[in-house]
């Protein structure tokens, strides 16, 4: 619910706002440099997660990682388990990371989902058989897969609106750079040993035992990280969140942009839980029970409030189409792919996946440093549209030259171009921009199930592309790139028509964006009474009438604190 939009009167609060905020971009993350660096250290969790994404892909062409799991690599539909089994994992995480997000607090999910993922690594690292070895993955899904949720999540509520994209956007940046040293580690460890019958085991179990480096680090690191201050204004913990506002911002609690942020936060969570206490009077009594039912009645309204079925589909098909360019078929398969575009031998394919991961990392950086200027649709369409072209390219060449690439190895080179072309039109658009999408399209109340489904979306999808890419390469061939081209440039399309900009937008204005139900009048009316009661109306106008030098004294949070403690 958006202040001014859901008040009636209130749309120079929002406008206030970014006129005593600061600037967008870089010159917005250097102003913002405290939580610029508390999301760098956060988005550790997607340096677990591209970690992961890539490692796997040159573990599976090692020889002697093939020795040791036969039985699982000779044939390609198990092949396709063993790669995907973690999305499974990862889609199981994120559903369950929902709820956990919600009650236990954003930073204590991720510091559950770091255990989580560090059991699955160790279960990997010392694997024998490929009963470990599937087992371990999909443990380490789990983790991966509540890490990808609770890290974005906690990132869009600690940062300022106008750098949210940028600082969101730094979990892709972190997963590209997790993606290019796992490449490069594979590339190195490869030779451990020798790269044929005498390599050692060491060279794949040591590429999967590094993960537990960054996780142990964020794990414990994040105890010290503040909350995020949404999360607890929904705990009722008024004066902490103040202070993390306070802290993060870089400005006294009083200040007019800390205020005036706090009282839109406070405004919105008084509005949904009357706005529960009203629908669901009989669920109110605390009890676990209560509070289950609770639960499950915000997960159906997602489907059946007309507003927030809307943002289900828009996050669900916008994770659907990500996964569906293909993106992970390259990553998780890119040496098998390399050689069948004519890269002989397993240490030039695994150069060639390198390059992959470096120029897929250098495109995501301005996605960072710019997201929040040129906006998300111009973003993601021009991507999909880059990428439908690089698959159609590689389609060409491959049909044409599949059965003769010793002859034509400029051809393979073109072919391998433009793959990495392809890497780079996602790494700066549907890596970054759809993980802030989905973020930051939610309403307070629900925000930490819409993210959990959205985010699932994307798991399901990555389990069924890494499963079936084996089989379509063998069966389809240069089909598969066909496949997916079409499918890029259908998503391209279903942003274009059917996606709203979110660019600039407080979390709270999303309301009127996607057209909620609750901008009815009665719903109007209350929550322009909440805001006038809490004195955010007040308080909006005494800064508009003249300039404070970023001060005021008497704040309206000090007078609510003090109603309330006098009960009235």
């Amino acid at each position: 619910m958006a202040i001014g939009a859901a008040a009636g009167g209130n749309t120079h609060t929002a406008e206030l706002r970014r006129q005593l905020a600061g600037q967008s971009g870089w010159a917005g993350l250097v102003h913002n440099r405290r939580v610029f660096a508390i999301a760098i250290f956060a988005s550790l969790g997607g340096l677990l997660y591209g970690y992961n994404q890539g490692v796997f892909s040159g573990v599976l062409g090692m020889q002697s990682f093939n020795t040791r799991m036969a039985s699982a690599v000779n044939d390609s539909t198990t092949k396709g388990w063993l790669v995907s089994i973690l999305e499974l994992g990862a889609w199981f995480g994120v559903l369950v990371t929902g709820y956990l997000a919600d009650k236990l607090s954003r930073k204590y999910t991720i510091v559950t989902a770091v255990v989580v993922f560090c059991v699955g690594v160790v279960v990997q690292s010392a694997a024998y058989k490929p009963a470990s070895i599937y087992g371990g993955r999909f443990i380490t899904g789990m983790g991966v897969g509540s890490l990808s949720m609770a890290v974005p999540l906690y990132n869009a509520e600690l940062a300022p609106p106008e750098v949210r994209g940028s600082l969101v956007a730094l979990q892709q940046l972190a997963i590209t750079f997790g993606i290019m040293i796992s490449f490069w580690i594979d590339y190195g460890t490869n030779y451990i040993g020798g790269t044929g019958a005498t390599q050692s085991e060491a060279a794949w179990r040591i590429p999967l035992a590094l993960q537990l480096v960054p996780a142990l680090i964020l794990g414990v690191g994040i105890l010290f990280m503040p909350f995020s201050p949404r999360w607890l204004v929904n705990q009722g913990r008024d004066d902490e969140a103040l202070q993390v506002l306070s802290m993060a911002r870089k400005l006294p609690v009083n200040a007019e942009l800390v205020q005036i942020e706090f009282l839109e936060i406070k405004a919105q969570y008084l509005f949904e839980k009357e706005t529960q206490a009203i629908k669901f009077p009989q669920f109110q009594d605390g009890s676990f029970v209560s509070n289950f039912k609770l639960g499950f009645y915000d997960y159906l309204s997602l489907l059946r409030n007309r507003s927030l079925f809307y943002r289900v589909a828009v996050a669900t098909l916008t994770m659907f189409f990500q996964q569906w360019t293909g993106v992970n078929a390259i990553l998780y398969y890119a040496p098998s792919i390399f050689q069948a575009l004519g890269l002989t031998g397993n240490t030039i394919s695994l150069l060639a996946t390198g390059v992959v991961g470096i120029v897929m990392f250098l495109a995501t950086i301005p996605a960072v440093i710019w997201v929040d200027n040129l906006g998300r649709k111009p973003v993601l369409v021009s991507g999909a549209f880059i990428m439908a072209g690089c698959h159609l390219i590689v389609a060409v060449l491959t049909g044409l030259y599949h059965n003769s690439w010793p002859d034509h190895t400029g051809a393979g080179w073109v072919a391998c171009a433009f793959v990495w072309v392809f890497a780079m039109a996602f790494g700066y658009s549907w890596g970054p921009c759809c993980w802030i999408l989905v973020a930051e399209i939610w309403p307070l109340s629900v925000r930490g199930k819409g993210v959990s489904i959205g985010a699932s979306s994307n798991w399901m999808n990555n389990f069924i592309v890494g499963q079936v890419t084996p089989t379509m390469l063998k069966k389809i061939g240069f089909g598969t790139f066909v496949f997916f081209g079409v499918f890029s440039f259908l998503g391209g399309l279903f942003i274009l028509f059917f996606v709203p900009e979110t660019k600039g937008l407080t979390l709270e204005e999303m309301d009127e964006l996607f057209g909620s139900e609750a901008l009815a009048v009665v719903d109007q009316e209350r929550h322009a009474a909440i805001s006038k009661r809490i004195g955010l109306d007040q308080y909006a106008a005494g800064v508009a009438g003249g300039p404070t030098n970023g001060r005021r004294n008497g704040s309206p949070t000090e007078k609510y604190n003090d109603d309330l403690k006098e009960g009235a």
